[in-house]
């Protein structure tokens, strides 16, 4: 008996040598230092190892470094058991989550973030519906796993006219990434009417329009995970990005808002929903920017943040994903005192480094 012909799946690998060799200290940073002391010197397993291993030694209770290791170990243990209580009254019991009975939805899927969480799925024959205005041809798609949409997210029509499609192609959607976005890097005065209103159509306007869609078919099936992937910049703002930073902002307001109607809905018990917030990240709608600092600020690849999103969404649990490190600690910058805050930004760049990247656009006019 012969055996089945393996499946050909077109693979671009990436050449090393088309990358010049960057020192080792280029991938040492603080994420990478945070991470690994969150497995050894701060994670409470190993802290009572330690313990363990003195009393190995026959090292008296009384000694200074046993008592050190006890008080260390305890106050990890604290630390841990109070975060899992606090995950555990903000975000409930987390739902089942069985890939071969969801329906994913995820908007700007063709490339980016979305594209990347969009292929990995749909190599683990997970049902994914892509919303785009870019077109991907038949062919490519099967080789996918992925059924491509084509669909301007800003207009509410066409994603009702998508989402009924969807629904009698897949069946009713249960999980729905919105990552779905445009940037114009104009100054406040250049930005026209059009641009402004365009960029929130994008950003802002069409998760309203999808949750109206889609979160009635999540309500019925009384469970879901809703991903809202904004900026870290719609907390901080940024010169020669408003429109962007605004509408990125308007959806963090819009998350907790979706959060606390659910809260109230009896039937949205295992609808759970995701925060993304991320840095800078390695695509081409930031291309060229240059961070202040590779260790303090690196640039976040797509694949590092697509992992944390699908481990959420996949373990069936709310949270918020905020990578790089500073991402999660950006609000803590408006608890400063002015000074400081005007330091840290002129320090960092965030004003800057559009004009310095070269990605404003400019309007030009024309005096009488």
């Amino acid at each position: 008996m012969s055996s089945p012909e393996l499946r050909k799946v077109p693979v671009s690998l990436p050449r090393t040598f088309d990358r010049p060799d960057e020192p080792w200290h280029r991938y040492v940073n603080v994420d990478l230092v945070w991470y690994v002391l969150g497995y050894t010197l701060f994670h409470p397993w190993v802290a009572c190892i330690v313990v363990l291993c003195l009393r190995a030694q026959y090292t008296p209770w009384g000694a200074p470094e046993m008592r050190i290791a006890i008080a260390w170990a305890i106050l990890m243990c604290a630390v841990g058991i109070f975060n899992i209580f606090s995950e555990r009254i903000a975000y409930g019991v987390p739902r089942e989550v069985d890939l071969s009975e969801e329906v994913i939805v995820i908007t700007g899927g063709v490339d980016g973030l979305g594209g990347l969480l969009a292929e990995t799925y749909g190599m683990r024959n997970a049902n994914v519906a892509v919303l785009d205005t870019k077109k991907i041809d038949d062919e490519e798609a099967e080789e996918k796993g992925v059924l491509y949409y084509q669909c301007d997210v800003s207009d509410a029509k066409q994603v009702e006219a998508a989402v009924a499609e969807i629904v009698e192609d897949l069946g009713p959607p249960t999980i729905l990434v919105s990552n779905a976005g445009v940037v114009r890097p104009k100054s406040i005065l250049d930005s026209t009417a059009e641009d402004v209103e365009q960029t929130f159509r994008t950003n802002t306007l069409s998760h309203f329009t999808l949750l109206r869609a889609i979160l009635p078919h999540m309500l019925r099936e009384r469970r879901g995970t809703i991903v809202t992937v904004s900026s870290v910049l719609g907390r901080l703002g940024a010169a020669n990005l408003a429109s962007y930073c605004a509408s990125k902002a308007a959806l963090l307001a819009l998350h907790d808002s979706l959060r606390a109607e659910l809260a109230q809905n009896p039937d949205a018990q295992d609808i759970k929903t995701v925060l993304v917030t991320p840095g800078q990240m390695g695509t081409k709608m930031f291309a060229g920017l240059k961070t202040p600092s590779n260790f303090l600020a690196p640039v976040v690849s797509p694949a590092e943040l697509a992992k944390s999103i699908m481990g959420l969404i996949e373990r069936g649990e709310s949270g918020e994903v905020s990578l790089p490190l500073y991402a999660r600690y950006a609000g803590i910058l408006g608890l400063l005192p002015v000074g400081v805050q005007a330091l840290v930004r002129r320090w960092s760049g965030v004003d800057t480094a559009i004009e310095e990247g070269g990605l404003i656009v400019k309007t030009t006019t024309e005096k009488n």
